[in-house]
C-alpha cells in the first residue's frame, strides 16, 4: 500500500513538472502578414521572434503570411526584415490572434547602418545553406554592362557561379551546365533567359521583388534541375497609391505602373522595357540598314486581390521578344511567354493553402527569303502547362511542414520548315514529343533545441514519355537499330526516382555555426546546343528511350561567422558532386532539324567539387564582398578520350569576384567590381596535316587546352537628386570595362600571311571600355 502511495505521489510530481516545463501547457496561435508600410508589399523571408522565448520565432513565406504556436502569455514580439525598420510590440496572448505588421523602411543614411544592425542573424541561425537573397537594391547598386541592372549577371559575382561567357547572361553553378539550372518566375519556368544572344537577362529589375538562389540544400518543394534553383519573384503592385517609375538608357529604356485596385485590399502593376537601336538604324542613309530592325521588349503584369479574410488570388505574366531582321531577305526572332494563377487559401490559423496553374513557353523563328522563289521558315518550340498544389502547416514553434504535388504537360516541336507551294525549299515537320513530368514532396523544418536543428525532406518525382511519335534505338555508332510507332497517349518510357533532401546546423555560439546539407535531384528535361553558350537556337528534349534523366548528388559543409557585432559576414563552404547520365555529342554532330538527333549523342557521368570562400560587409558607409571559389569540374565520357576524365569547359579552377559600394554622401554614391577567373578549358588543334593538298587540323584531346585567363573592372557612379515629396530621381554613370582588358571571346587559327606553312592563333575581343549613362525616376 505504502508503495502504492509513493509511485502515486512520483507520478503526480511528474506531471506538475511537466506543466511548469509548459509541454503541456495548453497552446494558441498568433498568425498574419508582414508587409511593406509604404506600399503593402508582401516582405518574403521576414522574422518574428518572441524575445521571452530566445530561438523561437518564425519567418513569413512567399505571400508574407507567418503563423505560430506558443503556450499562452505575455510576450514582447519582434519583426524585423533587412533594411526595414523593428518593431517591437507587447501582446497578451489569451487566445489565438490575428495580428498583421507593417515594416517602414529605413532611410538610405547612416540611420539604416543602426537599423540594420538590430536584424536577426539569418545566415548564421537558419538551418538553410548554399542559398543566396538579393533585393532589387543589391542589383541596381552593381555596375554592369550597358548600365543595365541585371540579375543574372549580379548573381555570376557569387562564390559558386560562375558566367557563361564574356557579357553574357548564362550561369554554371558548381560545376553544372546552363540547362541545369531551374529558373522560375513567379513559379513559371523560363527556358531562355537571355536577350541579345545573352548580352541581357529578360528579367526587368524595376518589376523585380525577390531574388533566391539555391546551389545546394535545394528544399524538396523544388524538382527538374540538377545544379540550382533561381526563385524570382515579381512586385505585387502598391495597393495604397498609384506610382510611376522607370529609366532612360543610351540602350534601353523602361517604365512601370503600379497602384491600388482597390485600396487596401487589391494592386497592380504593369512594367515594359524596350531597346531602340532600330529607331537610329531608321537615320542612316544605307537603305538596307534602314529597313532592319535590332531590339527587344519586355512586359510583366501582375494583379493580385484580397476576396476575403482566406482567401487571395493572384494573376502574373511575362511575355519578352527579340526581333532582328535584314530588310525583307532575313528575319530572326525568339522570346518566352509565362502566366501564372494562383489562389492562396488559409484552412485554419496553421494550414496555408496555394494553388497554382502555370503556362510555359519558348520559341524561336528564322524566316529567310533570298529570292521569291526561296522563301521559307524554321522554327521550334517547348510549350507547358502545370498545376501545382503546395501546402504549409505551422505546426508549433518547432517544427514547419511543407507537403504538395504539380504535374506538367510538356509539349515539344523540335523542328519545321515552312515553305509556300512556290518555295524551292520543301517543308518538314519533326514529330512532336509529349510528355508528363511531376512529383510529391513532404519537408519540415525542426527545431530540435537551442543548437541543433534539421530540415529534413523527401521528393518523388516521375517522367513519362508518352506518343503519338517514333522511338528509334540505335547502336555504337549512333546509326538506327530500330524504331516503332506509338499512339497518341501511349507511353513510351517511364522513369521516376527519390530524392532525399536533408540539411543540419549546429550553433557553437551567438556568433557562429555549422551547417551541413545532402541532396539529390532528377533532371528530365536536356538542352541540345551547338554552342559553348545559350543561344535562341538551343533545342530542348525530354528524356526518352535512349535518354536517360541527369541524376545529381551533391554534398556539402559549411563554417558560417559574424564579426563585429554583425557587421561582416563570413563562410566557407566545401562540396562535392556526382553527375551521372550527361550528355555530350559525337563529332561532327549535327543537332538542327535532324529527326534522329538522339544518336548524335553520347553518355557520360561528372563530378565537381571544391570550396567556396565569402566574406561580405553588411553595414557602413562602405559594403560589398568578396568571393572566392577554388574549384574542379570534370567529365568522364566512355566515346571521349578513351574514357578518360577531361576537364568541362566551365572548369575554372580559380574565380574571384570583389564588389564595393560607397556612400560618399547624401547624394553621391560610386561603386565598383573586379572579377579574375582562370581561362576556360577548350579543344584546340595539337597540329595539322596535309590531305589531298587540304590543311587538317589534328586535335588530341578534348579540353586539354585554356584560354587566356580573365579579369575586368568595373566602376559606377550615381547621383541622388533631391528627393521632393513622392518624387525622386538618380542619373547612372558606369564604365565596364574599365581598363580596357582585351579579353579573349573565341580563338581560331589561320595560317600566316607572310609564311603560310606556320600557323597563328587570332583571338577575338568583344568589349573593352563601355560606357554607359541612365537616368532612373518615380513618382
Amino acid at each position: 500500500m505504502l508503495q502504492k502511495q509513493k509511485q502515486g505521489r512520483t507520478v503526480l510530481m511528474l506531471w506538475v513538472l511537466l506543466l511548469s516545463t509548459g509541454l503541456f501547457a495548453q497552446k494558441v496561435t498568433l498568425k498574419g502578414t508582414i508587409k511593406d508600410a509604404a506600399n503593402g508589399e508582401d516582405l518574403i523571408g521576414a522574422t518574428l521572434s518572441i524575445a521571452e522565448l530566445p530561438g523561437t520565432g518564425i519567418s513569413s513565406n512567399a505571400y508574407g503570411f507567418y503563423s505560430l504556436t506558443l503556450p499562452k502569455g505575455k510576450y514582447t514580439v519582434r519583426v524585423q526584415y533587412l533594411g526595414y525598420s523593428t518593431i517591437s510590440e507587447k501582446i497578451n496572448l489569451e487566445a489565438d490572434l490575428s495580428r498583421n505588421f507593417e515594416l517602414g523602411t529605413a532611410d538610405n543614411t547612416l540611420m539604416e547602418v543602426q537599423v540594420k544592425a538590430e536584424r536577426e542573424d539569418q545566415n548564421i541561425t537558419k538551418t538553410e545553406m548554399s542559398v543566396t537573397k538579393l533585393s532589387p537594391k543589391d542589383v541596381k547598386a552593381v555596375p554592369i554592362l550597358f548600365g543595365e541592372p541585371d540579375i543574372l549577371k549580379t548573381i555570376q559575382l557569387l562564390p559558386g557561379v560562375k558566367s557563361a561567357g564574356e557579357g553574357n547572361s548564362g550561369f554554371y553553378v558548381r560545376g553544372g551546365t546552363a540547362d541545369q539550372n531551374l529558373i522560375l518566375l513567379d513559379e513559371a519556368p523560363v527556358y531562355n533567359a537571355s536577350h541579345l544572344l545573352g548580352f541581357f537577362s529578360v528579367f526587368n529589375s524595376d518589376a523585380i521583388k525577390d531574388v533566391t538562389l539555391y546551389k545546394g540544400g535545394m528544399p524538396a518543394e523544388f524538382g527538374g534541375r540538377t545544379a540550382s534553383v533561381l526563385d524570382i519573384r515579381m512586385k505585387d503592385g502598391n495597393n495604397k497609391n498609384f506610382g510611376v517609375s522607370g529609366g532612360i538608357g543610351i540602350i534601353s529604356s523602361k517604365i512601370a505602373i503600379e497602384g491600388p485596385i482597390t485600396k487596401g485590399k487589391g494592386s497592380f502593376i504593369v512594367s515594359g522595357r524596350r531597346t531602340y537601336a532600330d529607331v537610329f538604324l531608321k537615320l542612316s542613309k544605307n537603305k538596307s540598314l534602314r529597313e532592319s530592325k535590332l531590339y527587344f521588349y519586355d512586359l510583366n503584369l501582375k494583379a493580385n486581390y484580397q476576396i476575403t479574410e482566406k482567401d487571395r488570388v493572384y494573376l502574373s505574366g511575362y511575355f519578352g521578344r527579340d526581333v532582328f531582321g535584314a530588310g525583307n531577305s532575313f528575319g530572326f526572332d525568339w522570346g518566352n511567354a509565362t502566366g501564372t494563377v494562383r489562389w492562396n487559401h488559409l484552412f485554419s490559423d496553421r494550414l496555408f493553402s496555394n494553388t497554382s496553374l502555370i503556362y510555359s513557353q519558348y520559341d524561336y523563328k528564322f524566316n529567310i527569303a533570298s529570292d521569291s522563289s526561296s522563301k521559307f521558315s524554321i522554327g521550334s518550340q517547348i510549350q507547358d502547362w502545370n498545376l501545382k498544389q503546395d501546402f504549409s502547416w505551422f505546426s508549433n514553434e518547432n517544427n514547419n511542414f511543407k507537403f504538395g504535388f504539380n504535374v506538367i504537360r510538356h509539349n515539344f516541336l523540335p523542328g519545321q520548315i515552312k515553305a509556300p507551294e512556290n518555295s524551292s525549299v520543301n517543308a518538314l515537320k519533326l514529330d512532336q514529343k509529349y510528355s508528363y513530368e511531376g512529383g510529391a514532396y513532404f519537408q519540415n523544418d525542426w527545431k530540435i533545441n537551442s543548437d541543433w536543428s534539421l530540415n529534413y525532406g523527401i521528393r518523388y518525382s516521375f517522367f513519362n514519355y508518352v506518343g503519338a511519335g517514333t522511338a528509334y534505338t540505335f547502336d555504337k555508332e549512333g546509326n538506327i537499330l530500330t524504331e516503332k510507332k506509338y499512339k497518341k497517349g501511349e507511353s513510351i518510357q517511364y522513369y521516376g526516382g527519390w530524392e532525399p533532401r536533408i540539411s543540419a546546423k549546429y550553433q557553437i555560439n551567438a556568433q557562429s555555426s555549422i551547417k551541413a546539407s545532402l541532396n539529390r535531384n532528377y533532371q528530365y528535361l536536356h538542352l541540345l546546343s551547338n554552342s559553348t553558350t545559350s543561344t535562341p537556337t538551343d533545342i530542348w528534349v525530354p528524356s526518352s528511350n535512349n535518354i536517360k534523366p541527369q541524376i545529381g548528388d551533391q554534398l556539402a559543409l559549411g563554417f558560417f561567422r559574424n564579426l563585429n557585432d554583425n557587421q561582416f559576414e563570413f563562410s566557407i563552404e566545401a562540396y562535392y558532386k556526382d553527375m551521372q547520365n550527361l550528355i555530350d555529342y559525337r563529332n561532327g554532330a549535327d543537332l538542327l532539324l535532324n529527326s534522329s538527333v538522339e544518336g548524335e549523342l553520347v553518355y557520360g557521368k561528372g563530378q565537381a567539387y571544391g570550396a567556396e570562400f565569402f566574406v561580405r560587409k553588411n553595414k557602413g558607409r562602405l559594403t560589398g564582398w568578396v568571393g572566392y571559389t577554388l574549384s574542379r569540374t570534370l567529365r568522364k565520357f566512355d566515346a571521349i578520350d578513351g574514357g578518360k576524365a577531361y576537364s568541362a569547359r566551365q572548369d575554372r579552377i580559380h574565380d574571384l569576384s570583389i564588389v564595393a559600394m560607397y556612400d560618399l554622401n547624401s547624394k553621391w554614391k560610386v561603386s565598383a567590381n573586379w572579377v579574375f577567373n582562370t581561362g576556360d578549358a577548350v579543344t584546340f588543334p595539337s597540329g595539322r596535316y596535309y590531305f589531298e593538298g587540304t590543311v587538317v587540323p589534328y586535335y588530341t584531346e578534348r579540353n586539354g587546352y585554356r584560354f587566356p585567363n580573365y579579369h575586368r573592372l568595373d566602376l559606377g557612379l550615381t547621383r541622388e537628386f533631391r528627393k521632393r515629396k513622392n518624387r525622386e530621381s538618380s542619373l547612372n554613370i558606369s564604365a565596364y570595362n574599365a581598363y580596357g582588358r582585351r579579353n579573349a571571346y573565341s580563338i581560331t587559327f589561320r595560317p600566316k600571311k607572310d609564311n603560310p606553312q606556320q600557323t597563328e592563333a587570332l583571338q577575338t575581343t568583344l568589349f573593352r571600355w563601355i560606357p554607359s549613362i541612365t537616368y532612373n525616376f518615380k513618382f
